[in-house]
């Protein structure tokens, strides 16, 4: 298997995960590096609108569908699955990024954003780094501006130099 880095996007509800990562994918793919990100959604989505074809196969009882052309797929299924499951299916990426997880082992780099968060959530034995916004927070881990997209793909680049295979960025991993 390809060596790769898996990293947690994290922070609590509205924190700015989305747009965080948006924002350093154009870096990271910069450097060359494949990158796949996996999104945690910590309730029940709807996988398709009912107003697709495959929303309609689904709503009439499909336990799976799937839509393809000739440069992309989409599969969903009902089915129990997590990230580790997931990340499997990206072989080829060179960088995995989690959005979410925020109580999981995974290595992390957390928002906190003024008006949303103050303190970090994620134990600090995972984090890579704090991404805020918020004057005077204590962290020993590395804190960078919200705004420092430079720093964060840098952290994220350093943690690829340290630790660079899935084994090693999930110690769940056997």
């Amino acid at each position: 298997m390809k060596e790769q880095t898996v990293i947690a996007i994290s922070g609590v509800k509205n924190s700015g995960k989305t747009t965080l990562i948006q924002r350093i994918l154009p870096k990271l793919e910069s450097e060359g590096l494949n990158v796949a990100v996996i999104k945690h959604d910590g309730h029940t989505f709807q996988a398709d609108p009912v107003d697709t074809d495959t929303g309609k196969y689904m709503e009439a009882g499909a336990y799976g569908t799937a839509i393809f052309d000739g440069e992309k797929y989409k599969i969903i299924k009902c089915s129990t699955i997590d990230e580790q499951d997931l990340i499997q299916l990206f072989p080829e990426a060179d960088v995995i990024l989690l959005e979410g997880l925020k109580y999981s082992t995974w290595p992390k780099i957390e928002i906190i954003r003024a008006g949303n968060s103050a303190q970090p959530v994620c134990s600090s034995d995972t984090l890579l780094a704090l991404v805020t916004n918020v004057p005077n927070i204590q962290s020993t881990a590395p804190i960078v501006s919200i705004d420092d997209i430079d720093g964060v793909a840098e952290i994220i680049l350093q943690h690829m130099v340290n630790t660079p295979t899935t084994k090693k960025n999930n110690p769940d991993t056997p």
